[in-house]
């Protein structure tokens, strides 16, 4: 089900409303915390291997490493990009316990638990009384262990990092209205509904196997329909809230090229490294020449990496040469052009975002580079505190960039002479909910995305990245414009709607016409992922509050 969930397409993320509850059900009957924790490593296993099991041939594809290799270090990777899994069951088992819960998944308390960790009573009445006090004990807090695995959960994907930031709340990319709620506390928002809504399954199905109890079940099915129902409700006010402040009319009009020439490495071998960047230019302006004649269009965009040299501090006269000629053409056409290249300071190399074009006077051209801060880590970028000539030789794939200084908010003029504050985003930043509302508070009306997904073609990561850059457009209120070299390419709303796209592994120029969106606030642009820290804290605060009830009740 997780593996279909994944897919992030109709109907099958409706699956996430209901994926976990197998698994909540086995942890449930663990007898022991090793149990527990084995089960959340065996997810963990499991799930990479079945949502993500194309990362090992993408690896493959880069490292040239044997499949097998990269196989291996997938699944013991699990464990650690997946966190979740374990720290969850351990945190619903000790909440069980806590309360003396039974193993065999209902609310009932356990008494021969309860009996193994407290004070006996002395017996007869004295004896029952206290079961009695304990089993209410474990009936008014039956809430706990859900609440809890739910927030551990979301806490874990916090502060342990994963490697795509990939949650279940990505899945409501597909429902226009519930993935509204993102505004509030972005994606692990959604995840934190959807473990509830397994939860409250989960709950139904313990009551319905018990004649004597099946007439609760309409308590955890009522409150997971009004879950659905509130996050419905507000997703169609939000909706209705944002379409309302942007205008038909499209406020300019970008030019974006995805010419889907790849693996740059293998042609630079095969054809030499002039001839490459002389074909690749060649290419785009031709494309973009397409798209000149096509609308008035009122700036250019390339993607991520496209002039695959330093640009403004050439290192050959070729080099000279070729910086002069892409110049030549902004002042040409008279349109400004952003591209991804690489930026040089000193000995310092940058994947970069380069804003080439007039001046406000209009008299001569400037650039202005954003550098990449959020590199992808061993293949962009290597700390330094393990950059040493054996890591090297050992993985000579290793990529030498230096992190930027951070975000940033870039204003440039348009072919018209208005200007435009952009949120400039290069590829693996987009994931960052954070990194991307720092950089939309620093007053940005458009968030511009280059990126290069081309070693993920033909795998479900163009679709898992394009899902994070909606969800970033919900989170911020801003419209994105997302050039990728390979796919996907997008123009994305303020409601995380994708206007317009070229589908992965295609060649096309789109033609981008951005609605302007009158600015609007959201929780998760003024206070980032909050949502993270808060369920940590909750999370300490609902188990050490359990045991001092607990002792309570043993009194």
């Amino acid at each position: 089900m997780l593996a279909l969930f994944s897919g992030l397409r109709m109907p099958w993320t409706l699956l996430g409303w209901v994926a976990l509850v197998p698994w909540l059900a086995l942890v449930d009957r663990a007898r022991t915390r090793r149990e527990a924790l084995w089960l959340g490593l065996a997810l963990s296993v499991v799930f990479s291997a079945a949502v993500f099991g194309w990362f090992a041939g993408a690896v493959q594809a880069y490292s040239q490493a044997p499949l097998w290799v990269c196989w291996v270090a997938l699944l013991l990777m699990a464990p650690v990009v997946q966190l979740q899994f374990p720290l969850a069951a351990l945190a619903r088992y000790d909440a069980r316990r806590v309360l003396g819960m039974g193993w065999w998944g209902d609310s009932r308390p356990d008494i021969r638990v309860l009996m193994e960790n407290g004070t006996r009573a002395s017996a007869g009445g004295s004896a029952r009384g206290s079961d009695a006090l304990r089993a209410g004990a474990g009936v008014r807090l039956a809430w706990l262990p859900p609440v809890v695995t739910a927030l551990a959960y979301v806490a874990s994907e916090w502060f342990a990092p994963k490697l795509f930031a990939d949650t279940l709340g990505l899945g409501l990319v597909t429902q226009e209205w519930m993935r509204q709620g993102a505004d509030l506390a972005g994606a692990p928002g959604l995840t934190l509904l959807l473990l509830l809504g397994n939860e409250c399954v989960l709950a139904a199905f313990q009551a319905l196997r018990n004649p004597e109890r099946r007439h609760r079940a309409v308590i955890p099915l009522g409150i997971g329909a009004a879950l659905v129902l509130a996050l419905t409700g507000y997703g169609a006010f939000r909706y209705s809230q944002v379409t309302q402040a942007t205008r038909r009319e499209p406020g300019f009009v970008v030019g974006a090229v995805q010419a889907n020439i790849t693996n740059y490495e293998k042609l630079k071998a095969e054809r030499g490294t002039y001839d490459v960047v002389r074909m690749i230019l060649d290419t785009h302006y031709e494309m973009s020449d397409a798209l000149l004649r096509s609308a008035p269009v009122d700036f250019l965009v390339w993607p991520e990496t496209v002039y695959p040299t330093t640009f403004g501090t050439p290192r050959s006269e070729a080099g000279a040469e070729l910086d002069a000629e892409i110049a030549g053409y902004v002042a040409q056409r008279g349109v400004p052009l952003v591209f991804g290249t690489y930026d040089l300071d000193g000995e310092r190399e940058f994947n970069a975002a380069m804003f080439l074009g007039p001046d406000a006077r209009g008299e001569r051209l400037e650039h202005t580079a954003y550098r990449k801060t959020m590199l992808f880590p061993l293949t962009e970028w290597v700390p330094d505190a393990i950059d040493t000539p054996m890591l090297r030789e050992w993985l000579p794939w290793t990529g030498r960039w230096k992190r930027g200084p951070g975000p940033k908010a870039v204003s440039f003029r348009l072919r018209d002479g208005r200007s435009l504050t952009v949120a400039p985003l290069i590829c693996y930043e987009s994931i960052f909910p954070s990194y991307v509302a720092d950089s939309v508070r620093k007053g940005a009306e458009l968030l511009l995305t280059l990126s290069n997904d081309s070693w993920f073609s033909g795998t479900p990561a163009p679709r898992l990245h394009l899902a994070h850059a909606a969800f970033r457009s919900i989170e911020t209120r801003r419209p994105q414009v997302r050039v990728t070299n390979s796919g996907v390419s997008a123009l994305i709303d303020a409601t995380g709607t994708v206007l317009a796209e070229v589908d992965d592994n295609q060649r096309s120029g789109l033609v981008m016409r951005v609605p302007t969106t009158a600015p609007l606030s959201s929780l998760a642009l003024a206070w980032g992922n909050w949502l993270g820290p808060v369920a940590a804290v909750l999370t300490f605060v609902l188990v050490t509050g359990a045991h001092l009830y607990r002792r309570r009740a043993w009194l």
